[in-house]
């Protein structure tokens, strides 16, 4: 099965899409976590997306079509794949349905005001273990950090971005029949049920 995961920051894509990526055995592919390696490697395309990431804008599609080809010739996606976090421009998009086809574009849709709450709480253990001091904490003790670009001026920079690159997206998916909206406010579990009862008919 073929997936892609779209949503604003803070959503939950990364989150459901681990639990999707179990249940169909396929892999579960965030540009995001490769970009965030490529940085702490110090790489020069690390510097490269640092100096994008750490004010909120989009890297350019030259470097995220270079990552997505690497990442589409390893052994474990000739049954499928998950991608999170990626297309994000038309471009993007359009070089995606040259190397493989689609069965679905899972959208998350959630209010502003949560997806805020959600990112500025967010903390990061040191083994990479994901809490919130809101919803989630951490237990007292774990060495816990934040990362940079998780302060509300940063966030709402990128949701303005988000939303204005993901209409045409949207628009795309739509017109290939598709792309299924499901509510992403509520908890995992239903969340998760909701996502599954859409995979389950493909």
């Amino acid at each position: 099965m073929k997936i892609i995961m779209m949503g604003a920051p803070g959503a939950g894509k990364g989150t459901h899409a681990k639990e999707i990526s179990k249940k169909y055995c396929i892999p579960h592919i965030s540009t995001g976590d490769i970009l965030r390696e490529e940085v702490q490697k110090n790489t020069d395309l690390g510097k490269t997306a640092k100096s994008y990431m750490d004010i909120g804008k989009l890297l350019p599609d030259d470097i995220i079509i270079k990552i997505v080809k690497k990442r589409l010739q390893k052994d474990d996606c000739k049954k499928g794949y998950l991608f999170d976090g990626f297309p994000r421009t038309i471009r993007q998009a359009e070089l995606l349905d040259t190397i493989s086809d689609l069965e679905a574009v899972i959208y998350l849709k959630c209010q502003d005001d949560l997806i805020i709450k959600r990112l500025t709480g967010r903390r990061i253990s040191r083994d990479g273990k994901i809490y919130n001091i809101y919803f989630d904490p951490p237990p007292p003790g774990v060495d816990v950090y934040q990362r940079d670009d998780d302060n509300e001026e940063i966030i709402k920079e990128r949701l303005k971005v988000f939303y204005d690159t993901f209409t045409p997206l949207m628009d795309f998916y739509k017109k290939k029949n598709i792309f299924f909206e499901v509510n992403g406010d509520g908890g995992r579990e239903v969340v998760l049920e909701n996502i599954f009862k859409i995979l389950d008919g493909i």
